[in-house]
């Protein structure tokens, strides 16, 4: 593919309502690498969490509405999260799949879809963007990598976020055990078992824990919101952050709302 002049970013909801700064980060790169960004206004939920609970009715108009806005523009859409990426590029098959007019548009919209970290290695060919932390061994910025569930086994992007953040200088990848476990957050999941997905979560940061990263880095927020929960009630010196957070840290930038 060759390297588009201009995306399309949909925020996703957790980002534009809680974490706005996360979205301005992955704006700041994108922008640091030529790529016009422009984010449709009226861009709403992509509907995973009716659809997770059963309400695929409701699911079906927040989808029908997200198609029509990402279909008016030919450009590329820019995903930072595999959670709605997985949603908007192989669950919206599922949901229309008695709507020819709509399935068509949901596959036609899936083959420019791409996640963040997805977007930067597959189609822009980059791992190393600049970004470096420190000028020593001693300032080495440790962190440990979650692979969310969906980025992971829904997208099968497994490689991508471990070679950027192997690209940045002064960053050390701390090793996890079971890393490819779910934190328990699951969206709906967390909510209607509760009690599970606490225990997910107290082996998931026990695990981190015994890593010695000084920050956990991933792709999603619905992860990355769910562990700084536990992480506040235990009172660990961790901190979370998405991966164009660190990325943007390390080229000495920081967004500003």
């Amino acid at each position: 593919m060759t390297k588009p002049k201009s995306v399309q970013l949909f925020h996703t909801c957790i980002i534009n309502e809680v974490y706005p700064e996360v979205g301005m980060s992955v704006v700041s790169i994108l922008e640091r690498l030529g790529i016009t960004v422009e984010v449709p206004l009226s861009q709403t939920c992509c509907g995973q969490p009716a659809f997770n609970a059963g309400f695929h009715a409701d699911a079906r108009k927040v989808a029908r509405h997200t198609l029509d806005l990402l279909s008016a523009n030919p450009a590329p859409v820019v995903i930072p999260s595999g959670s709605c990426g997985d949603m908007i590029t192989h669950q919206y098959h599922m949901l229309f799949a008695d709507e020819p007019e709509y399935l068509a548009k949901s596959h036609a919209l899936s083959e420019r879809c791409y996640e963040f970290s997805v977007f930067l290695v597959d189609v822009l060919g980059i791992t190393d963007i600049g970004a470096r932390f420190g000028t020593g061994a001693a300032d080495a910025f440790k962190a440990a990598y979650h692979p969310s569930c969906h980025l992971l086994r829904g997208l099968g992007a497994k490689t991508q976020p471990k070679a950027l953040l192997a690209g940045v200088q002064g960053l050390q990848c701390a090793d996890v055990h079971d890393q490819e476990e779910c934190c328990g957050f699951g969206g709906m999941f967390s909510v209607k078992n509760a009690a599970i997905s606490s225990g997910m979560l107290a082996n998931k940061l026990r695990n981190l824990e015994a890593s010695g990263a000084k920050s956990v880095v991933s792709c999603d927020m619905g992860c990355l919101m769910h562990m700084a929960g536990g992480i506040r009630r235990k009172g660990m010196k961790l901190e979370v952050k998405h991966l164009a957070q660190v990325l943007e840290e390390g080229l000495g930038e920081k967004a500003e709302l």
